[in-house]
């Protein structure tokens, strides 16, 4: 039997996925630790499903996920369900996204939301480096517990940082810090106005800035906040809801017209 003052050393999560194309062939495919990549058979453009079988995160668990693109490559990339961050009393889950979409590729990066518990603690990275021709349209969504549950979240500690280059020069950066003397403070305009569930989309490519009128268009849920704006080969879209369900049925509208009528990926429509 342990003494009471003695420390637990807890077992931790390790993983590392890789999927790399050249065009629509498959060139590698890397899989380490939790972390796994599901390549699910469709037609049309690629799909890249990468899961987390360790079933959640918390302190000390490292995740990497990875897609590296060329020779005109379009691939869709997401995750197989939302991505759970539990109560963390030891650090911080740390988790890498890094994208290489080179010349003349595309990636939709296009991840399920991630749902934050009471006492979660994350750090997130997420990189998608661009050529000078390429473009991409990415996603991130968090939620904060689960309504349906009665769950209140007031304590955690959230930092994701998100960058888009291209051709090694920034285009979209934005560093998030969401903790809980921010929560304290949620129901002034300039945080989340009492909101549980919030979103960015960023379409990056030439032309990008011709699809905000389109964009705001498909805004039309009355139960989620939402603008948009562009300028200079970028779009970006940000909402605000209520919970995690309203969200997603506006992201879905968003990407029926981002994506011009692509449907979604497989595992978010199940």
């Amino acid at each position: 039997m342990l003494d009471s003052g003695q420390h637990v050393k807890m077992q931790r999560s390790m993983g590392e996925a890789r999927v790399t194309f050249d065009g629509a062939r498959l060139g590698q495919l890397r899989q380490i630790g939790s972390a796994k990549a599901q390549l699910p058979r469709i037609s049309g453009r690629p799909e890249v499903v990468f899961l987390n079988t360790s079933g959640g995160l918390t302190s000390g668990d490292r995740l990497d996920y990875s897609v590296s693109l060329s020779n005109a490559a379009q691939v869709t990339a997401t995750t197989q369900t939302a991505e759970r961050a539990y109560r963390a009393n030891d650090g911080a889950a740390r988790v890498r996204v890094s994208h290489d979409v080179g010349e003349g590729c595309w990636l939709d990066w296009l991840p399920q939301e991630t749902i934050l518990f009471n006492d979660s603690d994350v750090a997130r990275d997420t990189h998608v480096a661009l050529a000078p021709d390429a473009g991409c349209l990415l996603l991130e969504s968090v939620v904060l517990g689960r309504a349906a549950m009665g769950e209140d979240v007031c304590r955690l500690n959230l930092r994701d940082r998100r960058k888009i280059t291209r051709a090694g020069t920034p285009v979209f950066l934005e560093p998030l810090v969401l903790d809980t003397a921010t929560l304290a403070h949620g129901g002034q305009s300039a945080i989340l106005r009492g909101a549980r569930a919030f979103a960015t989309l960023v379409l990056c490519a030439q032309g990008a800035e011709d699809a905000v009128g389109a964009a705001r268009s498909a805004l039309n849920h009355d139960a989620v906040e939402g603008a948009a704006s562009a300028d200079d080969g970028k779009l970006v879209v940000r909402l605000l809801a209520a919970d995690g369900w309203p969200l997603r049925q506006q992201i879905l509208s968003l990407l029926h017209v981002l994506r011009r009528g692509t449907p979604p990926p497989r595992v978010w429509q199940m």
